[in-house]
């Protein structure tokens, strides 16, 4: 009789071997049936506490056998500054001088803002090959981790975008109850809030936000953003895990949205991470709309593997276009691996859209001109800075805010250097919205040493090798490169605000980071370089940022592809009175020395006499609301001057800046909570896909075609109104208008300035259609030979006609009808607002607003709101020039 000896090692194959066999019948066939990965977010329960009253180890506090005493509650994802809001121990930072009652980390030194962050949870120790992760999307700056008593990070991490991932598998606990303990250490330097732009710059030697030592239009976050800012994750896989997922798509050809589409190609690759000291044999799968291929795959113990796929064809594919372009269909691709025993390991499912984007040199305009499946595309941008200038992001906000930049017709965002890589969520909103994206790196002119510059510390030399860590920069850039690379949005990324990286870094970027990790897209290595828009006229190679005349934007030709372009934007009074008090609600003043306090701490903009020739205000709420004929007019203007030149003087144009993170009074369509201005709808007015225009130096008729499809039996129809409301049809013609241009008609010029030297008037035009719809709807109105509103200023009042109705679930009609023998319903703003305290809801969406009606016409608005608002508590608010204010209840 022979004995049998098993070695402990066959013995463990043999037991894992069981294992998955047995997992394999309870799945019951669990390659289709089920998913091997569940993902959770740790985002409650956390509790914090200052590093000054922690005097026990890292391994200690994060043993559960240690009682945490007078803890306090936590926000994560947040900051310091969040979770001391939240337990009321600092005021709103956002209201009046308040920012100004709250220590600064300069002052009080680091270890003020540095705190532990404890979090239990409960997992219990993985069964078989299971693999349990922790994950971190972002931390700022510094930390060290701890679970259940042991250290999980070897060294401190450092770094605002590094992303970290720790196999926590054998640090569970054996009861389930863990707990986690992370200390976290603002940045290093902290940069003196002295006023300058990043303050004196020293903030940059970090890789971090740079916004937070203060700027021109937001004061200093006193802590620096110091915190756990981003999610915080538990995920589970079987044995292996799947990560960077890559997907490449290519369009070729000129493509149209309404046609049938030839195939495009999808290329694809991700990486398998193998944690087990096994061999793996096992086809890697991808699928997308019902089609499927795979691949087989041997992965090495202890290995981490890329795998590219074949290249897959997508018959008739659904295209992705940027908004007013096509719609914006998008993709589920899904990656999974399966073994050999037909065990489902993990999968990872994105969502991308089919559209290849191209960019090449324009040689008339000497600016780079952009390409979406074979088009070109007239860029209209707006500068981003981030959502919340304290880091409380949510998918709703992100929707809200880039829906509205959906609404202002823009087809660009622009992300700002002094800020963020931006969230997934954000750029799930820009893949919904059809909003391309420029995503800048964490560099800018101001802190990193383009100009000279007296309140910066250091001189431009020392702040011109910022940051400190380059390696930490290259290795920040490819993670947040893998992070955000799926996204059809994303359109460029760019080196940095107003100046490159430092040539070491810059090098590696384009040599091999970017061609490795992602080469389908534009490199620009800094936001106003001569490969996007060539300076031939000098200076910094954008700007201004100040208000302008109308004519300006039409008559004097700036950089090709303006990069920061902009000005004012308050809004009205109900959006001031949120955050500045009571006593502070004045005039803000006829010179800027007179400014008051409150508003020259929340950075206003300059609106010199374009204002008062509206007329003296009365008061704030009359300043407010001649604020947004000013800013409509502006945005509209700057829009309209620069698509007049389309292809000729300018491939694009990026307005400075669209979104405010702060409650800031200057360069912003809407406030900071989400409450829109005037100036908002005049982009969309002059964004439209088919826009007649009136040039204000020459008279010239001007109709802009951004369509792919030439325009035929287009009637262009322009009246003259006076301000009794009596109209005369001074010029008509049919036009033709080719695809993606720009055709001037006629000049009317000596007509309008014989009608309106005296008091000024209305001009509306008009875009028929052949079967005689209105395509387009644009009104002017001018001022009197001296440049005053007198005309408007001596209107009648109109006896606008509303009836509201309920839509459906969260849509609200609104009409507006103006009697026949009725003046002009002049620049009506609809709010929707509680019917009791008379506030708006906010956010909600409107088609238009700010809106005129001429005598005997009618107009329909809908409002988008929440579903769960009760219409019954909602009411509808009307106040326009020459309307009274007046509220309707919703039929």
């Amino acid at each position: 009789m022979h004995q049998i000896i098993i070695k402990p090692k066959f013995l463990t194959y043999i037991l894992v071997l069981h294992f998955l066999l047995l997992s394999q019948l309870l799945s019951f066939n669990g390659a289709e049936q089920s998913s091997s990965k569940i993902q959770y977010e740790l985002n409650s329960g956390w509790v914090c506490k200052n590093i000054q009253e922690v005097k026990i180890t890292g391994e200690e506090l994060s043993k559960t056998s240690y009682q945490l005493k007078d803890w306090m509650q936590a926000k994560v994802p947040g900051t310091v500054l969040t979770s001391l809001l939240e337990n009321k121990l600092i005021p709103d930072p956002f209201y009046g001088m308040n920012n100004k009652k709250i220590q600064d980390i300069y002052y009080t030194g680091r270890d003020h803002y540095t705190y532990w962050f404890v979090k239990e949870f409960n997992e219990k120790v993985s069964v078989g090959n299971e693999q349990v992760w922790l994950n971190f999307r972002g931390v700022n700056y510094g930390c060290d981790i701890f679970l259940n008593g042991q250290k999980l990070n070897e060294s401190t991490h450092y770094g605002m975008f590094l992303r970290q991932t720790y196999n926590i598998t054998s640090f569970l606990s054996d009861d389930g109850n863990n707990r986690l303990a992370v200390i976290v250490y603002p940045p290093d330097p902290v940069g003196n809030p002295n006023g300058g732009q990043g303050g004196d710059g020293t903030i940059g030697r970090n890789i971090t936000n740079q916004y937070v030592a203060g700027w021109d239009w937001i004061q200093p976050v006193r802590d620096r953003n110091t915190g756990i800012w981003d999610k915080v994750t538990i995920e589970k896989t079987n044995s292996i895990k799947l990560v960077k997922p890559h997907v490449i798509t290519l369009v070729p050809g000129k493509r149209f949205p309404e046609k049938t589409q030839k195939p495009a190609i999808i290329k694809s690759s991700i990486t398998i991470n193998n944690p087990t000291p096994n061999s793996i044999s096992g086809n890697l799968y991808l699928s997308i709309d019902n089609a499927e291929i795979k691949k087989e795959v041997q992965l090495l113990p202890n290995s981490s593997q890329k795998i590219h796929l074949s290249d897959f064809t997508l018959t008739d594919p659904k295209l992705w276009w940027p908004n007013g372009y096509g719609e914006q269909t998008l993709y589920k691709v899904n990656f999974k691996f399966i073994s050999n025993l037909n065990i489902l390991m993990d999968e990872v499912e994105i969502t991308t859209g089919i559209r290849e984007i191209q960019t090449k040199w324009n040689e008339r305009t000497r600016s780079r001109e952009i390409l979406v499946n074979g088009q070109k595309i007239f860029i209209k941008g707006g500068n981003w800075i981030i959502s919340d200038a304290m880091l409380r992001f949510s998918p709703e906000r992100y929707n809200a805010e880039v829906r509205f930049h959906r609404d202002m017709n823009l087809n660009l965002i622009r992300i700002w250097g002094g800020a963020i890589t931006e969230r997934p969520e954000f750029y799930n909103a820009c893949d919904k919205y059809g909003i391309l994206v420029m995503q800048d790196f964490w560099m800018s002119g101001d802190c990193n040493g383009k100009w000279l510059d007296p309140k910066k510390k250091e001189d431009q030399w020392t702040r011109r090798k910022y940051p400190d860590d380059h390696k930490l920069f290259l290795k920040s850039v490819a993670d947040q490169v893998s992070m955000i690379r799926n996204h059809p949005s994303l359109a460029f990324y760019c080196g940095g605000n107003e100046i490159p990286p430092p040539q070491d870094i810059l090098t590696v970027m384009v040599d091999s980071l970017l061609p490795a990790l992602d080469s389908t897209r534009y490199f620009f290595e800094y936001s106003n370089a001569d490969s996007m828009s060539h300076n031939s006229i000098g200076g910094n190679g954008d700007g201004p940022y100040h208000i302008q005349n109308i004519n300006t934007f039409w008559e004097k030709r700036t950089f090709p592809f303006n990069s920061e372009i902009g000005s004012i934007g308050i809004g009205d009074y109900q959006s001031l009175e949120r955050f500045i008090p009571e006593e502070n609600l004045v005039l803000p003043g006829t010179s800027w020395r007179d400014i008051d306090s409150v508003w020259r701490y929340h950075k206003t903009s300059w609106y010199g006499n374009f204002i008062e020739r509206y007329g003296t205000p009365t008061d704030l709420n009359d300043f407010a609301s001649k604020a947004q004929l000013v800013n409509y007019n502006q945005y509209r203007g700057l829009m309209e001057g620069h698509i007049s030149h389309m292809w000729d003087w300018y491939t694009g144009v990026i307005i400075w800046k669209t979104q405010n993170p702060w409650t800031a009074l200057r360069g912003q369509m809407y406030d900071y909570y989400l409450d829109p201005n005037g100036g908002l709808y005049g982009l969309n007015n002059a964004n439209k896909s088919i826009h007649a225009m009136y040039n204000p130096v020459d008279g010239m008729l001007t109709v802009a075609n951004h369509t792919f499809n030439s325009q035929h039996d287009l009637m262009i129809q322009a009246k003259a109104i006076d301000f009794t409301g009596k109209d005369s049809l001074i010029f008509q013609w049919f036009i033709e208008v080719t695809p993606t241009s720009v055709q001037k008609i006629e000049s009317i010029k000596r007509t309008l300035d014989k009608l309106y030297s005296e008091k000024g008037g209305f001009l509306s035009l008009r875009l028929l259609s052949s079967n005689q719809n209105i395509i387009d709807d644009n009104l002017y109105w001018f001022p009197d030979s001296s440049g005053n509103y007198s005309g408007l200023q001596q209107m009648a009042k109109s006896n606008l006609e509303v009836k509201v109705r309920k839509e459906q679930t969260g849509k609200i009609e609104v009409k507006l009808v103006n009697p026949k023998d009725e003046t002009v319903a002049f620049f009506n703003r609809i709010s929707l607002v509680d019917r009791k305290t008379k506030k708006r809801i906010l956010p909600s969406f409107y088609s238009d607003n700010y809106i005129s009606v001429l005598p005997g016409e009618e107009k329909i608005i809908f409002i988008d709101h929440k579903a769960e608002q009760n219409d019954k508590e909602l009411a509808i608010s009307i106040s326009g020039w020459n309307v009274d204010e007046q509220y309707f209840a919703i039929e």
